[in-house]
């Protein structure tokens, strides 16, 4: 069985494509960007903008009925690894062990022009 998973409580996607997917016992999280979801508007800086895309994770995992200790893997999309220490600070307090697998990539480019982007995969059984 595949649904789509939808809440208001982060920001609706911008383009064609779900904010997650529930797949079996999987359930898939769009890439977040740091939006909120109340004004729309992109929030300044790597630390106001980590958080951010975090609640919004958070918010969509909630809705699926799943927290951050179910999730699996992590994927950061970077525009700079100069930010690589203060992410990691701030997605560490978002986190219990046992910690997800996770990847770090460092992009050119992000929509919106942001700083930061995370999809998340958990399990959900």
């Amino acid at each position: 069985m595949v649904k789509a998973i939808y809440t208001e409580k982060a920001p609706a996607a911008i383009g064609p494509y779900s904010q997650a997917i529930q797949a079996g016992d999987f359930l898939y999280v769009s890439g977040q960007i740091p939006i909120n979801p109340q004004s729309g508007e992109v929030v300044e800086g790597i630390a106001n903008q980590t958080k951010q895309v975090l609640e919004n994770l958070k918010a969509i995992l909630d809705e699926a009925g799943t927290d951050f200790s179910q999730v699996v893997k992590f994927t950061i999309y970077l525009s700079s690894m100069d930010d690589f220490t203060k992410v990691n600070e701030i997605y560490g307090g978002f986190l219990t062990e046992p910690y997800p697998a996770r990847a770090t990539v460092e992009v050119s480019r992000l929509p919106k022009d942001v700083l930061i982007e995370m999809d998340v995969i958990a399990y959900t059984k």
